[in-house]
C-alpha cells in the first residue's frame, strides 16, 4: 500500500487535498480522497493477484538428497545438507549443493539453468557440480563443499538481491510531469491571487478561486486513468496467459528499445532434435518433427542413400543408446525423454524412420558395452543377433574420434571433416556412427570399423520465434541473444532466427570480463559462453546508452538479470522458480508471441495516457484562460470556484477513466518506440495540449461576452460551453476504428453531458453551484458553439491520418 501511495502524481494529489480541506473545500477534498483510495486499492489488488498467480504455477516439490551419514544412507530435504555430507546421484537427481566428485559413472549433468549450456556436460572425478543442476545419465558420489550463500546457486541469490529495480519509463515521466504541474499551480495560484487582490476582492474567496484552479490544472484522474489501464492492461494480458506481477511494468514493454533474450528454452524449445542426416559418400537428409516424439518424416536432399543405408543408421543409434522416451499420458502434453537428451534424440529420429527400439533390442540383444568417457569421446556396445551367430559392434560419438576408429580413406575424411564443420555452422552437434558387422572379443580396434553416418542434433528454435524477431524488428526493438551456450551454435540460431547477419558481431565471456566497448553495442546481436554476473553487466551497459531494456529468460542463471532489467519475463511452465520470482512478466503458457501481445498492451496504455493528458489538460488550460482573462475583456468573475470543481469533476472523472480503455491504433507496431528521456507531453502533445485548450477558452470567452451583450446569465452560459466543449473534444480523441459502435468512452461523456446540463437545469444543482435556467436561446447558442473546438480536433485527426 505504501508502494502505492508513493507514486507522485498521488502525492500531489494529497496536497492538493490538505489544501482544499484548510480552506473548507469540502466536495473537492472528497473527490481527491476516493481517486487515491481507488488507486491504492486496485494497485494493491493487482499485486496481490499476481503473487496468487504465481504461487499456482509453482508445482514443484522441495527436492530431497541421498545423503551418507555415519554410513547409512537415509534420505533429507536439500535445506538441510551440510558440508562434508556425501551425497548419492542417480539420473535425474537434483543436485542440492555444490559437490566434489569422488566417484562418477559416465555422469553427464545438465547446466542449463546455471549455465544456459543446451547441452548435458560430462564430469569426472575430482570435478564439481553446481546446486541446482540436474544428473541426466550415469550415477556418482560427491563430497558437499559449498552450501546457501556460498553455493553458485547461492551467488545467484546474492546477485538477485543487490540488483535495484528501476523506475519503468512511465513513472519516471510521470514524476517529472507531476514536478512541472507543482510549479504550474504555485504559479497559478500566485497570479490568480494578485490579480483577485487588485480587483479589490477578499483574500479568502481569492484563495478559493486559485485553489479550484489550481485543481482545475491538476490532471487528478490521471492516476485512476493510469492504474485502470494497467489493470486492465494485466487482465487482457492475463487472458492471453502472461502474468503481471508488477503493474508498471504493463507500460514498460511499450517503450522497450532493446529485447535481451536467453536462448535455451526461450527462443529454442530447450529439447534436442535430430535435424539432419549424413550418410556417404553424399546422401544428405532433413528431419523434420519436434521434442521427443517420434513422429516425422526423413526427407532426402538430392538422391536417396542406398537400401539398407538408413535401416542401418537407426538401428545402430538405436542399439547404442541407453535413454528411453516417455509417452505422455495426455496426448496433448509433450514426450518426455528418461536418461541423456542427446541419445533421446536420436531414439525419437529412428522412431520417426520406422525402427522401434524394442523390437531392435529384442533382435540384439546387448552382450557388452564401453561407457562414453569425455577423454575418449565414444561408446561403444557390442551385440549379437538372437539367431545366435552374426556379431554387431556400434561406436557412437564426437567426429574426431570415431574417424581415427574407421581410418577411412583420405577423400573421405575430407568430406567428414567437410560435412562436420557445415553441421556445426548450421547450429548442430555433430555425432558420428560407425560399425561392424563382426566381432571377436568386444574391444575396439583402429581401423576395423566402417562409418554408417552423421547426425546432426540441435536444440531448435520455438516455432514462434521467428515471427516473435520479425514483428519486434518491425516495432523498432532491437533483439540481442544472450546466452551461455557455445558461440558458434549461439550465432547459428540468431542467424536462422533473423536475428543476426553478417554484418553483426558476437561478443563472448572473455570481452564482457575485459570490459564492454559502448561503441561495440550498437552492433552486437549475440553475447555467448556469458556467465550470470555478465548478463547483468550487458543489462547495465545497454541501460547506460539510454535503452529500455527487457530480458527474457527461465533459468535460475538468468535472475539477475531479469531483475536488473526495466522489465524480466520468466517462462512459466518450463522455467524455474527463481527467475519466475525475479520477473516482473511470466508467461505461463511459455509463448514468446505473448510477448508481442504485451507490447502492444504497453503501446495502447500509454497512447491512452497520452490520450487523456491532451484532453484533460486543454480543458484545464481553458479553464484557467477564462478566468484570468475574463476580467481583462469585460467578464469580471466568468465563473464560481463550484463552478470550476464541477466541470472538473465531469469532465476528468468517468470521460477521463473511460480513455484507459481505449482500443489499441492500428499504427502502434509499426513505429519506434518513444525515448525515455522523452516527456509524456512530448512528441509534440504540449502544442497540441496548448492550440486546444485555447480555442475551448476563446470559444467559451466569446459565449460569455454574447451572454453579457444581450443579457443572458454570463457565469451560466460559460458553464454550460465550457464544460460541452471539453467532453466534444473527448468524442473527437475517439482511437478510430468501428468496433463496437458504443465504448465505455461515449456511455461516461453522454452521462457527463447530462449532468452538466442538470447544473443549468436541476433546482438542486442550481442552487449548489451559483447558475440559473437558460433561455432555449441562450442554451441552443452556447450548446451550438461548444462543437466548434471538437469538430476542429475531429478534422485535424482525419487530415493527420
Amino acid at each position: 500500500m505504501l508502494a502505492q501511495l508513493r507514486d507522485p502524481m498521488i502525492l500531489l494529489l494529497v496536497a492538493a487535498g490538505v489544501v482544499t480541506v484548510v480552506v473548507s473545500d469540502a466536495s473537492d477534498a472528497l473527490v481527491i480522497a476516493l481517486v487515491v483510495v481507488v488507486n491504492t486499492a486496485v494497485g494493491v489488488t493487482q499485486d496481490a493477484r499476481a503473487d496468487q498467480a504465481i504461487a499456482e504455477l509453482d508445482e514443484l516439490t522441495a527436492p530431497v538428497a541421498e545423503v551418507v551419514r555415519d554410513g547409512h544412507r537415509q534420505e533429507v530435504p536439500a535445506a538441510d545438507v551440510v558440508p562434508g555430507d556425501l551425497v548419492r546421484l542417480e539420473a535425474g537427481a537434483i543436485v542440492p549443493a555444490d559437490l566434489r566428485l569422488l566417484e562418477a559413472a559416465t555422469l553427464s549433468v545438465d547446466e542449463a539453468a546455471m549455465t544456459g549450456e543446451s547441452q548435458p556436460v560430462d564430469r569426472v572425478v575430482g570435478e564439481e557440480l553446481l546446486a541446482g543442476t540436474v544428473t541426466t545419465r550415469g550415477r556418482a558420489l560427491g563430497e558437499v563443499v559449498r552450501t546457501g550463500a556460498d553455493s553458485g546457486l547461492g551467488r545467484i541469490a546474492g546477485l538477485i538481491g543487490t540488483a535495484r529495480v528501476r523506475e519503468t519509463p512511465l513513472q519516471q515521466r510521470l514524476r517529472r510531469l507531476s514536478r512541472d504541474l507543482v510549479l504550474l499551480v504555485l504559479a497559478i495560484g500566485v497570479v490568480v491571487v494578485a490579480l483577485g487582490l487588485l480587483r479589490g476582492e477578499p483574500l479568502v474567496q481569492t484563495s478559493i478561486l486559485a485553489v479550484s484552479l489550481a485543481v482545475a490544472a491538476v490532471p487528478e484522474s490521471l492516476p485512476a486513468v493510469v492504474t485502470i489501464s494497467l489493470a486492465l492492461g494485466a487482465h487482457r494480458m492475463a487472458q492471453r496467459h502472461a502474468l503481471v506481477r508488477r503493474l508498471p511494468a504493463v507500460e514498460t514493454l511499450g517503450s522497450v528499445t532493446v529485447l535481451a533474450s536467453d536462448k535455451t528454452g526461450t527462443l529454442t524449445q530447450g529439447r534436442m532434435v535430430a535435424g539432419a542426416l549424413w550418410l556417404p559418400p553424399a546422401h544428405l537428409y532433413d528431419v523434420s518433427g519436434t521434442g521427443y516424439a517420434p513422429e516425422g518424416t526423413l526427407s532426402p536432399v538430392g538422391r536417396d542413400a542406398p537400401d539398407g543405408a538408413i535401416d542401418r543408421l537407426l538401428r545402430d543409434v538405436t542399439l547404442c543408446n541407453d535413454a528411453r522416451l516417455v509417452e505422455p499420458a495426455d496426448p496433448a502434453e509433450p514426450w518426455g525423454a528418461a536418461g541423456d537428451t542427446l541419445e533421446a534424440a536420436l531414439l525419437a529420429l529412428s522412431g520417426k524412420g520406422g525402427v522401434e527400439a524394442v523390437d531392435a533390442h529384442r533382435t540384439w540383444p546387448r552382450e557388452q558395452e564401453v561407457p562414453f568417457e569425455a577423454e575418449r569421446g565414444w561408446m561403444s556396445t557390442t551385440h549379437r543377433h538372437r539367431s545366435g551367430h552374426p556379431g554387431l559392434h556400434v561406436v557412437k560419438g564426437a567426429p574426431e574420434a570415431v574417424v581415427d576408429l574407421v581410418a577411412p580413406p583420405a577423400e573421405l575424411r575430407r568430406l567428414i571433416a567437410t560435412e562436420t564443420a557445415r553441421l556445426a555452422d548450421q547450429g548442430y552437434r555433430v555425432i558420428a556412427v560407425a560399425d561392424a558387422p563382426s566381432y571377436d572379443d568386444g574391444r575396439v580396434r583402429p581401423g576395423t570399423l566402417e562409418l554408417v553416418g552423421l547426425v546432426g542434433i540441435a536444440d531448435p528454435p520455438r516455432e514462434a520465434s521467428s515471427g516473435v524477431v520479425a514483428d519486434c524488428h518491425d516495432a523498432g526493438i532491437h533483439i540481442v541473444l544472450v546466452t551461455g551456450d557455445h558461440p558458434g551454435t549461439a550465432t547459428a540460431i540468431a542467424r536462422v532466427l533473423g536475428i543476426a547477419d553478417d554484418s553483426t558481431a558476437t561478443i563472448t565471456g572473455p570481452d564482457v570480463e575485459d570490459g564492454l566497448d559502448p561503441g561495440e553495442l550498437e552492433n552486437t546481436r549475440v553475447y555467448a559462453r556469458i556467465r550470470p554476473e555478465q548478463k547483468v553487466a550487458i543489462v547495465r551497459a545497454l541501460q547506460e546508452r539510454g535503452e529500455v531494456v527487457a530480458m527474457t529468460g527461465d533459468g535460475v542463471n538468468d535472475a539477475p538479470a531479469l531483475r536488473t532489467a526495466d522489465i524480466g519475463v520468466a517462462m512459466g511452465r518450463g522455467g524455474t522458480e527463481v527467475a519466475r520470482q525475479a520477473a516482473d512478466l511470466v508467461l505461463a503458457d511459455d509463448d514468446l508471441r505473448t510477448v508481442v501481445v504485451a507490447v502492444e498492451e504497453g503501446r495502447r496504455i500509454y497512447a491512452n495516457i497520452r490520450t487523456f493528458l491532451r484532453y484533460a489538460v486543454a480543458g484545464g488550460t481553458a479553464e484557467v484562460l477564462v478566468v484570468v482573462l475574463g476580467p481583462l475583456v469585460g467578464l469580471r468573475l466568468p465563473l464560481l470556484p463550484a463552478q470550476i470543481l464541477w466541470i472538473n469533476l465531469l469532465t476528468h472523472g468517468l470521460p477521463g477513466v473511460a480513455f484507459g480503455t481505449e482500443p489499441v491504433r492500428a499504427a502502434s507496431m509499426h513505429q519506434p518506440p518513444r525515448s525515455p528521456r522523452e516527456s509524456v507531453l512530448g512528441g509534440g502533445l504540449a502544442a497540441q495540449i496548448g492550440w486546444v485548450g485555447a480555442l475551448i477558452g476563446v470559444v467559451s470567452l466569446g459565449v460569455g461576452l454574447w451572454a453579457h451583450a444581450v443579457g443572458w446569465h454570463v457565469q451560466s452560459t460559460v458553464f454550460l460551453t465550457l464544460g460541452v466543449a471539453q467532453l466534444g473534444v473527448a468524442l473527437a480523441l475517439r482511437a478510430p476504428g468501428r468496433r463496437p459502435l458504443l465504448r465505455p468512452l461515449d456511455y461516461a461523456v453522454l452521462g457527463a453531458l447530462l449532468l452538466q446540463l442538470g447544473g443549468v437545469y436541476l433546482p438542486v444543482l442550481r442552487q449548489l453551484l451559483g447558475t440559473q435556467a437558460l433561455a432555449p436561446a441562450a442554451a441552443a447558442a452556447a450548446l451550438g458553439l461548444a462543437v466548434v473546438p471538437g469538430l476542429a480536433v475531429l478534422l485535424r485527426e482525419r487530415l493527420r491520418r
